[in-house]
C-alpha cells in the first residue's frame, strides 16, 4: 500500500491552529483519496466468503455480505452484471467473488464490485444442488406421470449441444448406423457464462416451431453433452434449464457426461441415456433389426392367414354336405310353380263361369223396359181418369169444389213433377239395362247357343246328335250338332212367321 501523504491529489500542507506541521484536510479529500488507494491497489481481486443478508433492490441491483469467521465484506453488483452470474446469489452459499475493491464515502464504507460469481468448493455445489432439486421436486417437475413416451420412429430429431464438439459427431455417427433420420442441430454453448440461458432458449425454440412451417417441428429432442466435472456441467443443472424441459411438449432424452455423471436435467427429462451415443440408440431402433421383425411377423401373419382358411373351407364344407342340392331345390319349386299356375288358371276360369252365370240370372229377373213403360203408362191413363172425374165434379158444384181446386192444382203440379222425375229415372234405368243386355249383341248378328245345361261356351265337349237351341235377335232355332258327314244341304228356309205385336200378354217378356 502507497502512503496517503504522499498523495499528489491532496493540497499541499498548511500549518496548523495548533502550530504544528500536520495538513488539514475536508471530509471529501479523505474519502476520496481512500477510494483511490482502494481502486489502485485492488483493482481486480478475487474473495471467498459465505453470502449473508442478500436482498436484491427495486432498481434490480444486488446486495449482500461476504463473510467468514473473522470478517466481513460489503459485495454490491450492479444490475447489467446481475443478470449474467453463473450462480444465482442467496444467503448461506459459499462462492468466489471476482470484482473490484472499491469505498462507498456516504457511509465511509468499503466493499468489492461483484463483476462474477461462482461457487466455492464441491462441497457447496452439492449442497446447492440437493437444496435445488428438493425444491424442483416439490413443485412435480421430476413426477413420472408428467413424462412422455418416446416416438418409436422419429421423422426428424433435435440436437441442442454444441457444434464443435465431438458429441453432434457421435449421435450422427449413431444414427447412421442404426436408422438414419433427420436431425436439427440447435447450436448452444454447454458451460460457462451464458450457457444455461441458451440451452433453455434452445428447448423452448424448437417448441414453438409449427407443424406446417418451412423448418420441419422435430418429433424427439436430444440434449448432450460430454463428461465434464461438476462445474462443468453447472448449466444443466440451472432452475431455468430444468424448468425448459419440464415443459417441453416434445418427447426429451437427456444426454449429458458419462453415465456416472447426474445433472437435473436428467430428472426433468422424459428418458436419460447414459451418453450421447446411448440417446441415439434409444432414439431410433436398428434398422436391419426392424426389417427382419417385419419378415418374421410377415411370414407369421401369412401362415396364420392360411391356417385360418384352411379352417373356414372346412367349416364350410361340412356345412356343404349338410344342405340339399341345388338342382333339387329348384326341381321342387319348378313343380310347384306349375301346379300353382294350373290351378290358378282354373280357378279363374271357375269364377267368371260363376260371374257371367250371375249376370244371366240377374238379367233374367229383370223385366224388360219395355214391359215397365207399359206398366207405367197404365198407371199414368188411370191417373188422368181420375184427374177428369176431379174435374167434371169441379164443374157440376163449383161453389163446393172451389176450396179444392187450388189444391188440386197444386197437386196437379206436383204430380206432373213426380211423372217426370219417374219417368227420367226409368229412362235411366232402360239405358243401364240395354247397355247390360246381351240382345243388343244379338241384334247386331250375333248368337247364342243353348245347351241343356246352359249357354255353350266351347266347341269342345258337344257330341255328335246333341240338341240345341240357337238364339238369335228376333227367337231361338232348334238345332243338332253334327260332325260333318252327313248331308251338309242346308233346309229350305221358308218364310219367318211374323210374331204378333203384342202375344207376349200384360207382363212382356225379357228375351
Amino acid at each position: 500500500m502507497s502512503d496517503i501523504s504522499s498523495d499528489p491529489a491532496l493540497p499541499p500542507s498548511s500549518p496548523g491552529s495548533g502550530g504544528d506541521n500536520l495538513p488539514e484536510f475536508t471530509v471529501s479529500e479523505i474519502s476520496q483519496a481512500v477510494k483511490r488507494t482502494l481502486e489502485s491497489s485492488f483493482e481486480r481481486v478475487r474473495v471467498r466468503g459465505e453470502i449473508s443478508g442478500f436482498k436484491r433492490a427495486a432498481s434490480g441491483h444486488l446486495y449482500m455480505t461476504l463473510k467468514d469467521e473473522q470478517a466481513v465484506l460489503d459485495a454490491v453488483c450492479w444490475r447489467g452484471v446481475a443478470g449474467r452470474l453463473a450462480a444465482v446469489p442467496e444467503d448461506g452459499l459459499e462462492v468466489i467473488a471476482t470484482g473490484r475493491i472499491t469505498s462507498y464515502p456516504g457511509r465511509s464504507k468499503y466493499q468489492i464490485v461483484v463483476e462474477s460469481l461462482e461457487l466455492a468448493g464441491e462441497g457447496a455445489l452439492l449442497k446447492l444442488l440437493e437444496d435445488r432439486r428438493k425444491k424442483l421436486a416439490a413443485e412435480g417437475l421430476f413426477a413420472e406421470e408428467r413424462k412422455k413416451p418416446l416416438p418409436y420412429l422419429p421423422e426428424v430429431i433435435g440436437v441442442v449441444t454444441s457444434p464443435t464438439g465431438a458429441v453432434i459427431r457421435d449421435i450422427m455417427h449413431r444414427l447412421a448406423d442404426r436408422f438414419p433420420r433427420r436431425v436439427l442441430l440447435w447450436p448452444v454453448l454447454v458451460q460457462g457464462e451464458g450457457a444455461a440461458g441458451q440451452i433453455a432458449a434452445a428447448i423452448e425454440g424448437f417448441n414453438v416451431l409449427p407443424h406446417t412451417g418451412p423448418v420441419p417441428r422435430p418429433d424427439l429432442l436430444i440434449v448432450a453433452r460430454g463428461g465434464g466435472s461438476l462445474e462443468d456441467l453447472w448449466a444443466f443443472n440451472e432452475e431455468v434449464v430444468v424448468r425448459a424441459a419440464a415443459a417441453s411438449d416434445i418427447p426429451l432424452i437427456s444426454a449429458v457426461g458419462h453415465e456416472t455423471d447426474t445433472t437435473l436435467i436428467d430428472h426433468a427429462a422424459d428418458r436419460r441415456a447414459p451418453t450421447p451415443s446411448a440417446a441415439a440408440e434409444i432414439a431410433v431402433p436398428v434398422r436391419r433389426e426392424l426389417i427382419a421383425e417385419t419378415g418374421e411377423l410377415s411370414r407369421r401373419l401369412l401362415a396364420g392367414l392360411g391356417r385360418r382358411l384352411d379352417e373356414l373351407r372346412t367349416l364350410v364344407e361340412g356345412f356343404a354336405r349338410g344342405l340339399p342340392r341345388p338342382e333339387r331345390i329348384l326341381e321342387e319349386a319348378s313343380q310347384r310353380l306349375d301346379d300353382r299356375g294350373e290351378r290358378l288358371a282354373a280357378a279363374a276360369a271357375r269364377a267368371i263361369k260363376d260371374r257371367r252365370q250371375k249376370v244371366a240370372e240377374l238379367a233374367a229377373a229383370l223385366p224388360h223396359p219395355r214391359q215397365q213403360l207399359r206398366l207405367l203408362g197404365e198407371r199414368l191413363s188411370g191417373e188422368a181418369q181420375g184427374l177428369e172425374r176431379v174435374g167434371e165434379r169441379l164443374l157440376r158444384e163449383p161453389s163446393r169444389e172451389m176450396a179444392r181446386l187450388d189444391a188440386g192444382a197444386r197437386l196437379g203440379r206436383a204430380l206432373a213433377r213426380a211423372l217426370e222425375a219417374a219417368r227420367g229415372n226409368l229412362a235411366a234405368t232402360a239405358r243401364v239395362l240395354e247397355s247390360v243386355s246381351y240382345h243388343n249383341v244379338l241384334e247386331r248378328g250375333f248368337a247364342v247357343v243353348h245347351g241343356a245345361d246352359g249357354i255353350v261356351q266351347r266347341r269342345a265337349g258337344l257330341a255328335s246328335g246333341t240338341k240345341v237351341e240357337i238364339e238369335f235377335g228376333d227367337g231361338r232355332v232348334p238345332a243338332k250338332v253334327t260332325d260333318g258327314t252327313e248331308d251338309s244341304t242346308p233346309p229350305r228356309r221358308g218364310p219367318k212367321p211374323r210374331r204378333a205385336k203384342d202375344d207376349d200378354g200384360p207382363q212382356g217378356r225379357l228375351l
